[in-house]
């Protein structure tokens, strides 16, 4: 676990350091910095991710890949049961809802960030049959 919080951390301080680009594997791509608090803990957690912007220009989608992992990551647990969190957007930051996607506006949505980053494809074929990738929607508060 600790490979993973020193890997976050990483990119959390690149991503802060650069007005919200980062380098090394994600140069390029659209990153955001997720705050989210811990459903059991109640401890404020932060966790760099990729998103897709949304039809609507105060939305985005993010994606709960776990880099194909048979599991759903925390931040996706924390997110649901809070229903809200914060996000760091480029410079910005500010308050988001939370609503996961289902169905045919779910799988668009996957299949968009599929086509543009196919990391996303080899996830969806990883967990085929174990899980779907949750799709979540951060609308701005």
């Amino acid at each position: 676990m600790s490979d993973v919080i020193d890997w976050n951390a990483k990119v959390i301080e690149d991503f802060r350091a650069n007005e919200g680009r980062v380098g090394g594997q994600f140069e390029g791509a659209p990153m955001v910095l997720v705050h989210h608090v811990g459903r059991k803990s109640g401890v404020e957690r932060v966790s760099p991710m990729m998103y897709l912007q949304g039809d609507e220009p105060d939305a985005i989608y993010v994606f709960a890949s776990k880099g194909g992992s048979p599991t759903h990551p925390e931040w996706y647990a924390n997110l649901i049961a809070a229903g809200t969190g914060s996000v760091e957007l480029g410079t910005d930051a500010y308050d988001v809802t939370v609503r996961e996607l289902r169905g045919d506006e779910r799988d668009q949505v996957y299949a968009e960030q599929s086509r543009r980053y196919p990391g996303f494809a080899e996830y969806a074929e990883q967990t085929r049959g174990i899980r779907t990738i949750p799709v979540l929607e951060l609308k701005r508060a």
